[in-house]
């Protein structure tokens, strides 16, 4: 089974739209994606899974007036193509309608869009893929005599191709590409053992870090864990670390999400120009960043994206929606069908270290376990590890603690956030310093 090209993609695009057509539709959109990949995981020195992958699929919405029907398949022949808008109609058909339904607005959609550079192929081999995994476990195993055992080191790398289209006359799409490296390793001294792991991935393959540096990151984690401690129940600053904040800014997008607006179940009801945050925080969203993550020119309506503000002087700037949810709320679509791409907050000038210092006494945090987030309420309450500081500086690991407050509050009560933004994925933000939490222990 042979990758697709754009052009074969579009036309299977053109092929489901007349198909709908001649069914009877009135509208109808349609995505079809085609991509290949590696995977490669070492373990102690030896090759463990080596795995090909080839991927097909397809959707397609069918529109009669106001009702609406849905079906996908990853099987491409022109039969299975027929059988699959065929479904949707059927569908459609024996659904209510919904005042709400419908393609977004044709005048919506993205035109003269750019080219994000989103397409960095490997052309890597299965060995040169296990040495790059070897160097990284390697790395972490040489680290340290406490680093007693691994679960191996894993290189991934993906291409393919994707195109959108729909009645409106809109037809686009672009390659993508992501590579992925990352080394998960346990430390054992005495009777106690943790376990944990660094990454980066990348679009382009060129940027990802090192092989060394990813397994040395992995191990310092990990021997960072060892010998935790409880501690009692207190009230105490809180940081999260970069790499578990963006936990932080998801909780958000989860609240301001239209659907979460018109079904009433968000802490964050009716806050659109109210202030949920400090006057100093803005957090944007830039789909449009060139080689991005989460980069894309247009959502999965074919609605233009841009560059916007979602909280700008602490205050809620717009909610995240796609073309059903803004009709639902009497607004118009942000082009946000599919979901935020590439999102930051804006960081201050300090540093982890210099957080540290200036918190003083607190706890770091830098692992968080189940989800505890009431999404009505914002009550939030989650099992934790991480570093007791006193003094500015790390006294011991923590772990079996639970971390609780109310998400509202939380936002509010943000002191800072750090300049330690280097982190692998699509949201950018440094470590959150949270003024005051509950730490339930023994």
């Amino acid at each position: 089974m042979s990758s697709l090209s754009i052009q074969q993609l579009e036309q299977i695009v053109a092929d489901l739209l007349a198909e709908a057509s001649r069914l009877g539709a009135s509208a109808a959109d349609a995505a079809v994606s085609s991509s290949s990949g590696l995977s490669l995981t070492v373990r102690l020195g030896e090759t463990e899974t080596i795995e090909h992958t080839r991927d097909r699929g397809l959707g397609v919405t069918v529109y009669f007036g106001q009702r609406k029907g849905a079906a996908s398949t990853t099987d491409l022949s022109p039969a299975a193509l027929r059988e699959t808008v065929s479904k949707a109609c059927i569908i459609a058909k024996n659904t209510s309608e919904d005042d709400c339904a419908g393609l977004a607005d044709a005048e919506l959609m993205a035109k003269d869009y750019p080219d994000l550079d989103l397409h960095h192929p490997w052309d890597i081999s299965p060995d040169e893929a296990m040495q790059l995994a070897l160097q990284a476990e390697q790395a972490a195993r040489d680290f340290d005599p406490r680093i007693s055992n691994s679960e191996g080191a894993t290189l991934s790398t993906q291409s393919g191709s994707f195109i959108y289209g729909n009645s409106h006359g809109f037809v686009g799409g672009y390659p993508t590409s992501r590579h992925t490296l990352s080394c998960v390793i346990l430390s054992q001294d005495g009777e106690c053992m943790q376990r944990d792991y660094w990454y980066d991935t990348q679009r382009d393959w060129r940027q990802l870090a090192s092989p060394e540096s990813i397994g040395h990151e992995a191990a310092r984690r990990v021997l960072a864990k060892l010998h935790g401690r409880q501690l009692g129940t207190r009230e105490a600053p809180v940081i999260f670390r970069a790499d578990i904040a963006p936990g932080m800014l998801r909780s958000l997008t989860g609240a301001i999400r239209g659907h979460a607006q018109y079904r009433q179940s968000s802490f964050l009801l009716g806050a659109l120009g109210k202030q949920i945050f400090p006057d100093w925080v803005e957090i944007r969203e830039d789909p449009l960043i060139p080689r991005g993550l989460a980069s894309a020119p247009f959502d999965n309506e074919g609605v233009a994206t841009r560059p916007k503000h979602l909280v700008k002087d602490g205050r809620l700037e717009t909610y995240i929606l796609d073309s059903y949810s803004a009709r639902k709320l009497g607004m118009q679509t942000t082009g946000n069908a599919g979901g935020v791409r590439n999102l930051s907050i804006t960081g201050g000038d300090l540093n982890l270290e210099r957080m540290l210092q200036e918190m003083g006494t607190g706890l770091l945090v830098t692992e968080l376990m189940g989800q505890g987030l009431n999404p009505v309420t914002g009550d939030y309450s989650r099992g934790a590890a991480g570093l007791w500081i006193e003094d500015g500086q790390v006294q011991y690991p923590v772990e079996e603690i639970t971390i609780a407050g109310n998400m509202k509050d939380m936002f509010q009560q943000l002191v800072a956030v750090g300049n330690d933004n280097h982190i692998p994925g699509s949201v950018k933000t440094g470590s959150w310093w949270i003024e005051n939490m509950t730490i339930a222990g023994n």
